[in-house]
């Protein structure tokens, strides 16, 4: 256990029976609200891929992958900690037009997750990635992307709420989305962790937005860390709500203009991952054979939480616990499944 909370006088606002049944229809919901909203279509993703392509994402690099060989003929593959990059070639491969883009759900095992109310070694998340025009790769548009997202997540809670009377007692999410610049946020609470900064921010504003996470703030430290090769460190953000539950800031998305081929030969360097050039994605993306996207992933269980008041995000999803954590769960009346 490495983190838990448990709320004073916390009580789930649904029984078990009517959690599930509410988890099944926030997926259906939010699916129909985000891909209307963003012009998605459905698709199928890999639970692993071969290792030594390049497409595995590294996240802040220092995670280790979940390794497994076939038996046929020895080839190492590896399960997916996201599908960045992923989606990017499917794009491509798929003959994805301009405007047009993809959506799939994700499931990953993250082994060396510090288990905690929003972190579990299992991650279940809609991945998506859409095609855009080169003039697109600006703020502006990025802007726009994050309250289209944060609409669909505020019309989901209100349909959710006529079927669950229960839930009526949750603050409504605001709609508002307060943007702010990664080092702007250092400046305003400079004695403060990245984490703690966040919690600040939100506590006042409910609904954010982090702008450009990755490259070093003046501190000589990135607000949070990001791999070099699917985000461009200046065109990305984290989308963020005011988990009144725990009294913390709750990440929704991470998401982002991905790199382009300038950006990515900038950021490689900078994160010293220059050895990446000579794997075939990156040599793919380097010589301009791949489209210029957006995209980024939507926590499933963490909106499932947000959005029904739970406490922890194994009240939402199956995972693996370790046995303190289920007892002071047990205890506070936190059902863990």
């Amino acid at each position: 256990m490495s983190s838990l909370i448990i709320p004073k006088g916390y009580k789930a606002k649904l029984d078990s029976y009517d959690t599930q049944k509410a988890i099944s229809k926030i997926h259906a919901l939010f699916e129909e609200k985000l891909s209307e909203a963003l012009n998605l279509s459905r698709v199928s993703a890999p639970l692993f891929l071969e290792a030594g392509t390049g497409l595995n994402d590294d996240l802040s690099g220092s995670e280790r992958k979940v390794e497994f060989d076939i038996k046929e003929d020895g080839r190492v593959c590896q399960v997916v900690q996201s599908l960045a990059k992923c989606k990017r070639q499917a794009l491509r491969d798929y003959n994805f037009y301009e405007g047009r883009g993809l959506y799939t759900d994700m499931n990953a095992i993250r082994r060396d997750e510090d288990l905690d109310n929003l972190h579990s070694v299992y991650v279940d998340q809609w991945d998506w990635e859409k095609v855009i025009n080169v003039k697109d790769r600006n703020m502006d548009y990025l802007k726009d992307t994050v309250k289209k997202i944060v609409y669909a997540i505020c019309d989901t809670e209100l349909e959710l709420r006529k079927q669950y009377p229960a839930l009526y007692s949750l603050s409504y999410k605001d709609r508002n989305v307060a943007f702010i610049d990664s080092q702007e946020l250092e400046d305003m609470y400079p004695d403060l962790s990245s984490k703690e900064r966040e919690n600040a921010f939100l506590k006042d504003h409910h609904t954010a937005c982090i702008l450009r996470i990755g490259g070093a703030l003046k501190s000589g430290k990135p607000h949070d860390l990001r791999a070099p090769d699917y985000d461009d460190w200046e065109l990305n953000c984290d989308i963020m709500f005011w988990n009144e539950i725990l009294g913390q800031a709750l990440e929704i998305s991470s998401m982002g203009i991905r790199v382009s081929p300038e950006s990515l030969d900038r950021q490689l360097t900078l994160a010293g991952c220059d050895d990446r050039r000579c794997l075939a994605y990156h040599k793919a993306l380097l010589s301009g054979q791949l489209p210029y996207t957006i995209g980024g992933g939507i926590g499933q269980s963490r909106l499932c939480m947000l959005l029904l008041g739970c406490a922890h995000i194994g009240e939402v999803q199956s995972a693996v616990w370790d046995k303190e954590t289920r007892t002071k769960c047990a205890e506070s009346g936190i059902l863990i499944l």
